[in-house]
């Protein structure tokens, strides 16, 4: 059994034999990029504005199990990518080691690509799905607006700037971008397997489950950051830099607006209880 798993995420001819190509990639070109985004963003605006049409603002609008069934499959799709890239990741390494053994440890050659890397093979095969696999999360946020009534900059951003990332990982084979799918796949599995075990009526958990994953996810993120800087400038080059000077930026840009997002809502937080002391010293 685990040596079909290990065959169908890391050694079947369509894995080893993949390349990013604009020609034979779905979803490969810049303008497929660009327009799918810009509909993205239309759908949210025009969902939202139909919805404020025709329902009471503030109140829910049910989507029945649709949300919890999005959620139990984006949570198998991230366990697959995560396995995926993992089992891949670890045959390239032993099939490659002699190219760049004598510069590079396994762990760098994680963060820092070899200069004159291909987007080809296993992990950017994986790297491919997980690129394919953002415009599935794009879902949240039409699901968010019926639950909320709600349209958010953050989810908009977000959910744009992290499909632009990905597309630019394969775009110029740029490094660092193993562990990062590591990392996220891992957060993304055990977050909306929560949100499906909360959607069906389970116990939630007595501390913000989500939010505390994405702080460990945007920390994580950071170290790594750090560390491809640092074998940039040691190592003689990692590959696809400029691609990830302009995604640490962005990354940047997340990191600040998650944080003006999680301080407004402690102070919400804080806020109300305040008042319900106040109510009770009454």
């Amino acid at each position: 059994m685990i040596a079909g798993v290990t065959y169908y995420l890391s050694q079947h001819p369509s894995i080893v034999a993949f390349r990013w190509s604009h020609t034979q990639s779905w979803g490969s070109t810049w303008s497929f990029l660009v327009t799918s985004i810009a509909f993205y963003l239309i759908v949210s605006v025009m969902t939202h504005l139909f919805l404020c049409l025709l329902f009471r603002r503030g109140k829910p609008v049910s989507l029945g199990p649709i949300p919890a069934l999005h959620s139990l499959m984006m949570s198998v799709v991230s366990a697959i990518i995560f396995a995926g890239i993992l089992l891949s990741t670890a045959a390239e390494i032993k099939e490659t080691r002699w190219f760049w053994r004598r510069t590079k440890t396994p762990f760098q050659w994680l963060l820092c690509f070899p200069l004159g890397t291909r987007p080809s093979g296993r992990v950017f095969f994986w790297s491919y799905i997980f690129y394919l696999s953002r415009f599935l999360h794009m879902f949240r946020t039409i699901f968010s607006i019926f639950k909320t009534r709600k349209l958010t900059f953050f989810h908009l951003f977000n959910n744009s700037i992290l499909t632009i990332m990905s597309f630019i990982w394969l775009e110029f084979s740029q490094s660092f971008q193993v562990l990062a799918i590591l990392f996220t796949t891992l957060v993304y599995s055990a977050v909306y397997g929560y949100r499906f075990w909360t959607a069906i009526g389970l116990r939630s958990a007595c501390f913000p489950f989500v939010l505390n994953c994405q702080i460990v996810l945007l920390s994580c993120n950071l170290v790594c950051h750090i560390g491809v800087l640092t074998l940039h400038f040691m190592k003689g080059g990692c590959n696809g830099i400029g691609a990830w000077v302009l995604n640490s930026v962005l990354n940047g840009v997340i990191l600040l607006l998650f944080l003006k997002f999680y301080v407004q809502s402690r102070r919400k937080k804080i806020g109300r209880n305040g008042e319900i002391g106040k109510d009770k010293d009454l």
